[in-house]
């Protein structure tokens, strides 16, 4: 029903806080009665009377109750309280137009949209140019890199990058590429959340054993020498 008719409405008072809030109460309270359809039971409370009520004058006797007027009443309760079907609430149900299209709420997502794509494209670009060698080229964009590291997207493509490179045996880094590559793995290691422990670093783990450079003569330095730290 929101998508349906509240678009409008809602676009109307991006800019007013006030009405936003009176219209989230309004969203809330028709949450809580469909969660809780029926009202609790209030207690009627008899007050207490007030202090120095005695000395006041003019004060009406409290009215004789009659016994069998009193039991009748009660019974007549009971009576009605047996015979009353289950007290179920009756669906309402309803047809919901469709509203708007999905495009015309989503339009304003576009850019980000947008601005995610290109991040993607400049990970895999200063990736590629690292592996060509191409290192001004990658200077250039590594700054941008390392923001897009932020974006767990921009983690993710890194990860699937470098394993392509794996697969097609370019794992032997100069010192350069190892420079980058290990500059590229600390920030996207240290920007990952433990939603990503199973997702991003689990997928880093192998590339981590992969990647390698030659120190000297039967000398070999693995990344995971350099990245070990993160928790």
């Amino acid at each position: 029903q929101l998508v349906a008719y509240e678009v409008k409405r809602i676009r109307a008072e991006e800019g007013n806080k006030q009405k936003i809030l009176r219209h989230i109460k309004e969203l809330a309270e028709k949450l809580y009665k469909n969660e809780n359809p029926y009202p609790a039971v209030t207690m009627h409370k008899v007050q207490k009377p007030t202090e120095g009520c005695h000395l006041r004058l003019h004060q009406k006797p409290f009215p004789r109750l009659d016994e069998g007027t009193v039991q009748w009443i009660i019974d007549q309760a009971t009576a009605k309280l047996q015979t009353a079907p289950p007290a179920v609430r009756a669906e309402k149900k309803c047809m919901v137009p469709s509203g708007p299209p999905i495009a015309a709420i989503m339009e304003r997502n576009g850019n980000a949209l947008a601005n995610s794509a290109r991040r993607l494209e400049v990970v895999r670009n200063c990736i590629s140019y690292v592996f060509e060698n191409k290192m001004l080229e990658a200077k250039k964009l590594f700054p941008a890199v390392l923001r897009a590291m932020k974006g767990r997207a921009a983690r993710h493509c890194l990860t699937q990058e470098l394993n392509l490179h794996v697969q097609q045996n370019r794992a032997v880094l100069d010192h350069q590429q190892f420079d980058f590559i290990i500059r590229m793995m600390n920030c996207c290691l240290q920007d990952c959340t433990a939603m990503d422990e199973h997702g991003i670093a689990a997928a880093l783990l192998p590339l981590v054993t992969a990647f390698c450079r030659k120190l000297s003569p039967g000398i070999t330095q693995f990344a995971y020498s350099c990245v070990q730290e993160h928790v």
